[in-house]
């Protein structure tokens, strides 16, 4: 008997090809396509962003997409977002190939959100989207430290 994929199972599926350490990446049966380079000192060129870049934005375009889906459960409207995200990497590992952990040492999320929430729905909303966020939580199981801090800012008044 085979066993069934389950039923909220999605794959993501990317296909990267390149040299050196540029790479052209794209997502099959789709138009989304993008480059990733490194900086000079890591053998690149500097023409498109890093894939940490990526990593980090990754993180805050996720936090944004769990976070609306978390505010309509809730049933709370939000507006804009400003997120700010920081990875320090140590590159002793990455460059000078030291025995030791590759990853960042720790990331830092400032995220601004427009919302109608309550103090206390806008606190549900930052907890269950980081439990739900698919890439916050590849980072936070990561080992890495995680420092989360959002604020909240009232919605914009309708122009009459």
């Amino acid at each position: 008997m085979a066993i069934q994929p389950k039923s909220t199972v999605v794959p993501f599926v990317v296909h990267g090809s390149g040299t050196g350490v540029a790479q052209h990446v794209e997502v099959p049966d789709s138009p989304h396509a993008f480059d990733t380079d490194a900086y000079p000192a890591f053998g690149g060129k500097d023409e498109a962003p890093s894939p940490l870049f990526y990593a980090l934005a990754s993180l805050s375009s996720c936090n944004q997409v769990t976070a609306a889906l978390v505010a309509k459960d809730l049933g709370i409207e939000l507006g804009a977002f400003s997120f700010q995200v920081r990875g320090d990497l140590d590159t002793a590992v990455l460059v000078g190939g030291e025995e030791g952990n590759a990853n960042f040492d720790k990331v830092t999320v400032r995220a601004t959100i427009e919302s109608d929430a309550t103090a206390e729905q806008f606190a549900t909303l930052e907890a269950e989207t980081e439990r739900r966020c698919p890439v916050s939580q590849l980072f936070k199981r990561s080992g890495l430290a995680f420092d989360v801090e959002w604020t909240q800012v009232p919605l914009p008044v309708a122009a009459a």
